[in-house]
């Protein structure tokens, strides 16, 4: 399955750490093995490390991983910066500013790749600041894609996930879905939870994705693909040859 017209969508999570890369590359991969061309980038990461081709991200290289479209790394994330903290204060930390016109031309330059499936991952939460003025939902606003929310499934997870919901609406964005990813091994009632929040969002769940724990990288996006819908994803269903 590939697609005919190219789809894009802006990857969000209610908090850093609750798995926005893990899913971004099982979509792909999912798509990937549908026969879609697809591309991951993530335009700006914390906490990179020094390697032989410079700073790296490990969540771009997981992107990278799972897309079929290769690439200069620069592409993936034009992006990295070291310290492992709100991306003002590393960028701070570096002598950097970060501005959301930017960041939206590197992700444009992606996008004239055309794949099938485009994915365009954040960095931590909606309204983590960028600048004094600006946050990463300024970058999605200036972008205009959909929005797929993962949803970090711990205690206070409805509340975080409600709020994000509704922030990126009164943002003027769609939201095209939302994961549930279990982060906390033992929440409980989680079925519970998951109802709770899917009564509450104007969207489809893509999918419950059960703690992981032991996996190798390759093996939780494996696990996690399994258990998301692609056909969910609004244009996705109904693509044809590419």
């Amino acid at each position: 399955m590939l697609s005919r017209d190219p789809i894009t969508f802006f990857i969000t999570g209610t908090d850093s750490g609750v798995g926005k890369t893990l899913v971004a590359a099982a979509l792909l991969q999912s798509a990937r093995t549908r026969g879609c061309s697809t591309l991951g980038m993530k335009p700006l990461a914390v906490g990179c490390d020094e390697t032989p081709m410079g700073l790296c991200s490990e969540d771009a290289l997981l992107l990278r991983e799972h897309s079929s479209i290769d690439v200069p790394f620069a592409m993936t994330n034009p992006v990295s910066l070291r310290p492992t903290l709100a991306p003002h204060v590393a960028a701070l930390q570096e002598g950097r500013r970060l501005d959301a016109g930017r960041l939206e031309g590197y992700c444009r330059a992606v996008l004239m790749q055309r794949a099938g499936l485009t994915l365009i991952e954040g960095v931590g939460g909606w309204h983590v600041p960028l600048n004094t003025r600006q946050t990463m939902a300024d970058l999605a606003k200036l972008l205009r894609h959909p929005v797929i929310l993962v949803v970090g499934m711990c205690t206070g997870g409805i509340n975080h996930a409600l709020l994000t919901a509704r922030a990126i609406l009164a943002d003027g964005l769609p939201l095209a879905g939302w994961v549930a990813n279990q982060i906390e091994p033992d929440l409980p009632f989680l079925q519970e939870h998951i109802d709770a929040i899917a009564q509450r969002l104007p969207a489809p769940c893509l999918g419950h994705i059960p703690f992981m724990h032991g996996l190798s990288v390759s093996e939780r996006v494996a696990m996690a693909a399994s258990h998301l819908a692609l056909d969910a994803l609004p244009g996705f269903a109904s693509a044809q040859g590419n």
